[in-house]
């Protein structure tokens, strides 16, 4: 990491991927070209989940080459004065395996509807019941995280290393 005074601890960068709307996977498709799109992950200890379609272009290139990096930044704000931005960011490299197994695919599943659909978990079975057999499981396991952060205090000086409020 170049700027080390603002890199945070793998707590801190679990916590920006547990709170981030969204991440960016980004992969090598078998034409050896990059490829990057949005997801919505869930983590679960060292390993994250994300769902996927049957076939298409990121589940061709995780079949293709399995290592993969998922960024994320749960925090970005204008500080205009300073023409800079405050962020929270976090970077993951992992390995990337389509799960087979019917009870870790239901299991995936469920963290992803419960922290992004929770009020509607009533209605999880019949979800699985309608889509298990046209919806892929991915499970990344990580194998490097690393968080980062800019942010200023009330004062307006940048909080370095660690430095919290």
């Amino acid at each position: 990491m170049r700027r080390n005074d603002r890199e945070m601890n793998q707590e801190f960068a679990y916590y920006v991927i547990d709170k981030a709307p969204f991440a960016t996977i980004s992969m090598v498709r078998p034409d050896g070209s990059a490829y990057g799109i949005p997801i919505s992950v869930v983590r679960e200890d060292d390993h994250f989940y994300f769902h996927s379609a049957m076939e298409g272009e990121k589940l061709e290139s995780i079949l293709y080459q399995n290592e993969i990096c998922i960024s994320a930044v749960s925090r970005c704000r204008p500080v205009p004065d300073k023409f800079t931005l405050e962020y929270e960011s976090a970077v993951v490299w992992g390995k990337a395996y389509l799960v087979s197994e019917k009870e870790e695919r239901i299991h995936g599943l469920s963290l992803i509807c419960q922290r992004f659909a929770k009020q509607n978990m009533d209605h999880f079975q019949d979800a699985i019941d309608r889509s298990l057999g046209r919806t892929a499981v991915i499970r990344v396991d990580i194998t490097k995280v690393t968080g980062k952060r800019k942010k200023y205090d009330a004062s307006g000086v940048e909080m370095k290393w660690g430095r919290m409020e």
